[in-house]
């Protein structure tokens, strides 16, 4: 029961965080890459002047020099898909479709794979604690799979 539980809560945590992709990718879609250029380097500009070193804000700093409209599409793309096929895959394990637990198995490994990927490009710990995320709820979905076809298999 505590499996069951820990698995409502992870895929509820994976829908959060799709629809926060949705959100973010509609946010991209809709705004300019000039705007969220100038965002960013307003919101590092003082921490700069205060600190010149200052790790997270160069490398933010740096991140908006390089913003280019071709990122931006390919980040709003990037996220509005995800977000759209992990809310599609989230809604049908609440409903126990019995086709969505190997999906979700296959998009999470694929996501964990291009995620490994990035990560070899980046250097990202967010990409490794995604990952990790991503390997539990693989998990549980696994185990919840195992017990809903064989409740199935009883009935």
């Amino acid at each position: 029961m505590k499996l069951h539980k820990a698995f409502q809560i992870g895929v509820f945590l994976k829908g959060g965080h799709a629809a926060l992709e949705l959100v973010g990718g509609v946010g991209l879609a809709f705004v300019s890459a000039g705007t969220i250029t100038n965002l960013i380097v307003s919101l590092v500009q003082e921490e700069l002047k205060e600190d010149p070193h200052d790790l997270i804000a160069n490398y933010l700093f740096t991140f908006a020099q390089q913003f280019s409209v071709k990122t931006q599409t390919f980040a709003a793309f990037y996220l509005l898909s995800h977000g759209v096929v992990k809310l599609i895959l989230v809604a049908e394990l609440l409903r126990e479709k019995l086709w969505a637990y190997p999906a979700s198995l296959v998009v999470l490994g694929v996501f964990i794979a291009y995620q490994a990927y990035r990560f070899t490009l980046t250097h990202s710990i967010g990409l490794i604690a995604l990952s990790m995320f991503d390997l539990l709820v693989i998990i549980l979905i696994w185990h919840e799979y195992r017990l809903v076809r064989r409740h199935l298999a009883r009935e």
